[in-house]
């Protein structure tokens, strides 16, 4: 499978994930902020939070690794959190503007 293939089943997956107090997935939060797909099939994101002290944040990490490693042609996931640049409202998409009434 090539890696745009992957990459693309793994932005479609990326979006089942929600922060338990925002109805709007992770992907379309502007969260991820780098997926790295290697050529053996291990990825890794580069991720960032709404807020550092995000009480759902362990939650959120695992839900994204579990299901970026159920994606077909991934061997393994690693999520690294990192919180430069720091996230704001800008980042989100269109539509996650449009839910939490942004726009």
């Amino acid at each position: 499978m090539e890696k745009i293939d992957i990459e693309e089943k793994i932005v479609a997956m990326l979006k089942t994930v929600y922060d338990p107090e925002i109805p709007v997935n992770v992907y379309d939060l502007g969260l991820i902020y780098k997926i790295d797909v290697s050529d053996n099939g291990e990825v890794v994101i580069d991720m960032t939070l709404t807020a550092p002290n995000c009480p759902a944040a362990d939650f959120i990490m695992e839900d994204i690794r579990q299901k970026v490693e159920s994606v077909e042609g991934v061997t393994a996931a690693t999520i690294n959190l990192v919180f430069e640049p720091e996230w704001d409202k800008d980042m989100m998409s269109e539509e996650a503007k449009l839910e939490l009434g942004f726009l």
